[in-house]
């Protein structure tokens, strides 16, 4: 079976998060869409709100998925309120809008990723499915906890529906427990340390770390076999196919051509363009 190895390892850094004050963020992908496909970026936001003035809103969105794991604390918005552990996925597709208004005091660490749609699939229906955390699928074995938000990995599977095939996984392993699992050689797959070690290969990857996989043209599995340091570790892998095909990239849309992207402007600003909380039960997936 092919062994995955580390294909680069950096540190992202810290920057002002759009919210201000109370507002650290980091862009985690680099090295831009022909390297990450079919992941569009990934914004690793801390937030640390301690006033009552209202900070964010609504904006549109369309041509892709957005991907939220609340890492720990809690956020309590309109429809897309989240606590740690809990998951959602929001198919813009065709377009629609969302609210991030957060209004009190907050403190929490949100993982959001832009995942790209297959061509094929560019323009679905929106939806949003949800997975609260009490909900997700978890194996707890001999030192290692595992929590999948998305896909199938060792053995269990997650509800999340998904148009490009994803896995979204985190980890807790404990001081110097190894353990292995396995996944396609063509899904292109990273993993960020939320705290402590891990060493993959030979190599160490520490807190604060993103590191990416070597990936393959083949659909055969692939092994990656991963042994906690000696504080344990904490960290989240997300694996998914490559679409291979290019994207046109503007503000809060993903499209196939800037005719499209204008298009997108056009139905935002006449107000055709439905807000996802007012959008019919069956576009709302509970888990």
């Amino acid at each position: 079976m092919i062994q995955r190895t580390i294909s680069s390892l950096y540190t992202p850094n810290n920057e002002r998060g759009f919210l201000g004050a109370g507002h650290v963020a980091r862009t985690v992908l680099t090295g831009g869409f022909a390297k990450t496909d079919p992941f569009i970026f990934l914004m690793d936001d801390m937030l640390d709100k301690k006033d009552h003035e209202p900070a964010g809103g609504p904006h549109p969105h369309a041509g892709f998925e957005t991907v939220s794991l609340l890492v720990d604390g809690e956020i309590k918005e309109m429809l897309e309120s989240m606590k740690k552990g809990d998951f959602q996925i929001m198919t813009a597709g065709s377009g629609t809008i969302h609210t991030e208004t957060i209004e009190g005091p907050t403190k929490g660490r949100l993982f959001q990723m832009w995942l790209n749609l297959p061509r094929k699939d560019r323009w679905v229906t929106p939806r949003i499915q949800i997975l609260p955390a009490e909900h997700v699928p978890v194996l707890n074995k001999e030192g290692v906890y595992m929590r999948l938000y998305s896909g199938t990995l060792a053995g269990i599977h997650s509800p999340v529906q998904n148009y490009t095939p994803l896995i979204a996984a985190e980890f807790d392993l404990k001081a110097g427990v190894g353990t292995s699992v396995q996944f396609p050689a063509n899904f292109n797959a990273f993993l960020y340390i939320i705290s402590g070690s891990v060493q993959i290969a030979g190599k160490v990857i520490n807190h604060d770390q993103v590191a990416w996989l070597d990936l393959f043209d083949t659909e055969e599995d692939s092994n990656l076999a991963m042994q906690a340091g000696e504080n344990g570790v904490r960290f989240v892998l997300y694996a998914a196919k490559p679409t291979h095909e290019a994207i046109v990239s503007y503000g809060p849309f993903i499209a196939d051509t800037q005719a499209e992207i204008a298009d997108l402007y056009k139905q935002y600003r006449s107000g055709t363009m439905q807000h996802i909380a007012a959008a019919p039960e069956a576009q709302k997936l509970i888990f």
